[in-house]
């Protein structure tokens, strides 16, 4: 290993320079104790493994949400956020837990997987490993069952707002 430090950065300036990558928006969501209960993740990623099927996200180590999720809930569900719901995600991310789902639609499985209705794609999880990363904990979820809808639209996160994607046109 080399001796070399990394340079200290300003907060603000590492997070303005990640907000550069363009990162999809999932809702991570069960029932806990009869409540529904979510978080909001830009950090999520698809195609860690095949074999077995994982995907991850990383969750600050402050979240009062991940918690209740990880100790109150024995499977998962993630929600791709679609454009039928990017107006929706302040407030599922909001502090006011009463009113995160107010007029969201969103099923809830018999394992607990709560899934957010018309989206893009959801999968039923169950956290498959744990572990630090600064002052966050990726987590590692193994796919029990999934859905796509083809004819949805997910969004993404950029520079701080959620934007709609689009095709390029590429001229040769």
């Amino acid at each position: 290993m080399s001796d070399v430090q990394p340079r200290a950065f300003d907060p603000l300036d590492l997070r303005r320079a990640f907000s550069q990558f363009p990162q999809g928006v999932v809702t991570v969501a069960a029932e806990v104790d009869g409540r529904p209960e979510v978080l909001l993740a830009s950090t999520f990623t698809v195609g860690v493994s095949l074999e077995p099927p994982l995907v991850t996200f990383a969750v600050q180590h402050t979240s009062s949400t991940w918690p209740k999720l990880r100790d109150g809930a024995s499977r998962l569900g993630i929600s791709v956020i679609g454009r039928e719901h990017s107006d929706l995600c302040r407030q599922i991310a909001s502090k006011d837990r009463e009113n995160r789902f107010a007029g969201v639609g969103y099923h809830v499985a018999e394992d607990g997987a709560l899934i957010l209705e018309d989206v893009p794609m959801w999968l039923n999880t169950r956290v498959h490993s744990q572990f630090t990363a600064g002052d966050h904990d990726v987590v590692v979820l193994e796919v029990m069952d999934l859905g796509v809808r083809e004819d949805a639209e997910p969004v993404a996160f950029h520079r701080s707002e959620f934007k709609e994607l689009s095709p390029l046109t590429v001229r040769v």
